[in-house]
């Protein structure tokens, strides 16, 4: 039986990498995108056995060779996206422009599935350019190409993220911590081998037409996240309510001043709704997709070492 042939942009990051090692392991043939084969190949490289991964670089959106790229495919997952706006690369660019064409380029090509990765709560926060952009991109897909399935995860993480590292990071270089909306913005958070096995499912199981709400076994607001990871670290830290237009301007002065904000405006608005499943759709709890979902406070004590000052041999001996 031939192999399904896999197209994965965005394969780079978090989730990309975890996934594709999966996929390989299923005996899937991968075709990964990347803007820049000399700083991604040796990473992407590493995540599958050779003859089961393709790399293509593809540093802008050609037609022909998309085209190209498309043809004989089974499956197209798209995992990109983006946090801060930078030059061409806008929200609405990224989330929603770029969807539509892969969605265009799937029913010219007659792929059997289009997986597209979108964000939890994002019909919730209609003021924040990030969420419209996600929210308008998945409408624009489901009016193009009926064989899409869209995730909506909570927060992913793992020692990749780039949310528990930083806050681990900022944990132990301050002794003051500010919070927003005093720390209740609810997250349901989901470990990246979850995210994974949800996407291996859809995969196996030929899901169509689905919008699939991915979130973890917890509900923990931002303020908790914090705690447990103070309690992981084994530090103690002031967690300040901040008032909201203090917040305004440290987010004014790290777009100013960072390539990579720490807390952008748009990120402010985003924090004002909870990251919690709608109820419209269902998750992959109610689909029972998960085999085991794993706990924030067990996972992030397997790398949270790597911020101690004992480093390696601060782990627990069992």
């Amino acid at each position: 039986m031939k192999p399904k042939e896999i197209l994965v942009f965005g394969a780079s990051g978090q989730i990309g990498r975890h996934l594709l090692r999966k996929l390989a392991k299923k005996n899937f043939k991968v075709t990964v995108i990347t803007r820049n084969l000399h700083r991604k190949a040796y990473i992407l490289k590493s995540q599958a056995n050779a003859g089961w991964l393709s790399i293509v670089e593809l540093d802008s959106i050609n037609n022909n060779k998309l085209n190209e790229i498309f043809k004989n495919k089974d499956i197209c997952i798209n995992l990109i996206g983006i946090l801060n706006e930078k030059n061409k690369s806008s929200f609405h660019n990224v989330h929603c422009l770029l969807p539509k064409k892969f969605a265009e380029l799937s029913k010219k090509h007659n792929l059997k599935q289009f997986i597209h990765l979108s964000a939890l709560g994002v019909d919730e926060a209609a003021e924040s350019k990030y969420a419209s952009s996600k929210f308008n991109g998945e409408n624009e897909i489901k009016k193009i190409f009926n064989k899409y399935v869209i995730l909506r995860p909570s927060l992913v993480y793992s020692v990749d993220d780039k949310f528990t590292t930083m806050l681990m990071s900022m944990l132990k270089l301050f002794p003051l911590f500010p919070i927003y909306y005093e720390g209740k913005t609810i997250f349901y958070p989901i470990h990246v081998s979850d995210m994974c096995e949800i996407i291996e499912n859809v995969i196996l199981n030929e899901v169509n037409s689905e919008i699939i709400e991915c979130i973890g076994p917890e509900k923990i607001t931002f303020k908790e996240i914090l705690e447990k990871l103070l309690k992981t670290l084994a530090i103690k830290r002031f967690l300040i309510p901040t008032p909201l237009y203090l917040a305004k301007l440290f987010a004014n002065f790290f777009e100013l001043l960072m390539k990579n904000p720490l807390l952008t405006k748009d990120q402010l608005i985003l924090l004002k709704s909870n990251n919690s499943p709608s109820g419209k759709y269902k998750t992959n709890v109610d689909l029972k997709i998960n085999s085991d979902l794993k706990f924030f406070d067990k996972e992030i004590l397997k790398y949270s070492y790597m911020w101690k000052d004992g480093g390696e041999f601060s782990k627990q001996i069992k």
